[in-house]
């Protein structure tokens, strides 16, 4: 898989947002029992979520300066997938594949997104450790989505659901003309939000896989995803990079 086919795969790639947790009031305010006294509004009650539009997410996404030496910017058009474009050759990992490409999931009432990307060590002379370092560069697509009621919930679940059946089968993602096999996910730990799942994705060939991030995570009924790659991976006997933890961290910071 070429370099240039990888990057524009990813900053085309990978759904979310910010929604503010309230408590929700139990109980009726004429209800009382025999002596008086009124019901438990612990037993039944459920916190309630409202989600945010898309104008308050942008306030709730990472802007230049929250992440120490990384470029950010806002997402366009042409960075987030409608779910038109994508076809993915297993219904069942659907879920799983339009996260990567940004694509709305489910019916978010707001969204907003971010390019990331982490600026390359500079080189001091021409050595292979140099140019290395040059290609040293974290690319990701971070996007918000926030849900009414249990939608976040869901959504998470529904991730987690279609990544265990996808892990080890691989299937076939296809936007709009460009072919990408994904052959292997690999659940990895990650902290953030309430809760918090990430893979570690192998896409292309046997002989010439590139490998991917991927973390989903919830604070409240939001929901906020990063899909990244790293150009010195490419081409390795065990290609590998770091998870974007200061991108994690960050944006779960202003999510909670």
């Amino acid at each position: 898989m070429r370099a240039t086919a990888v990057r524009r795969t990813a900053l085309a790639a990978t759904a979310a947002a910010l929604a503010l947790l309230a408590t929700a009031c139990g109980g009726s305010d004429s209800a009382g029992t025999k002596d008086g006294a009124k019901p438990d509004a612990g037993a039944d009650a459920k916190p309630a979520v409202k989600a945010l539009t898309s104008a308050e997410l942008e306030k709730a996404s990472l802007e230049q300066g929250d992440v120490a030496d990384h470029k950010i910017t806002k997402t366009g058009p042409e960075d987030i997938a409608a779910a038109a474009d994508v076809t993915v050759d297993k219904k069942e990992c659907e879920p799983i594949g339009h996260a990567f490409y940004g694509v709305k999931r489910g019916t978010p009432v707001g969204n907003a997104g971010r390019k990331v990307v982490s600026e390359p060590k500079k080189p001091t002379g021409a050595s292979k450790d140099d140019l290395a370092g040059a290609l040293d560069s974290t690319s990701s697509l971070v996007t918000l989505a926030s849900y009414e009621g249990d939608g976040a919930v869901k959504s998470l679940a529904e991730l987690r659901e279609s990544a265990a059946k996808c892990a080890t089968g691989g299937f076939t993602l296809t936007m709009k003309d460009s072919k990408q096999k994904v052959v292997k996910l690999t659940e990895e730990k990650v902290n953030g939000g309430e809760e918090a799942v990430a893979w570690t994705v192998l896409m292309g060939e046997a002989d010439a896989l590139v490998p991917f991030k991927l973390v989903t995570l919830r604070q409240g009924g939001t929901v906020a995803t990063v899909f990244s790659f790293n150009l010195s991976a490419f081409g390795g006997k065990s290609p590998d990079f770091d998870m974007p933890t200061a991108v994690i961290d960050a944006q779960a910071k202003k999510l909670g």
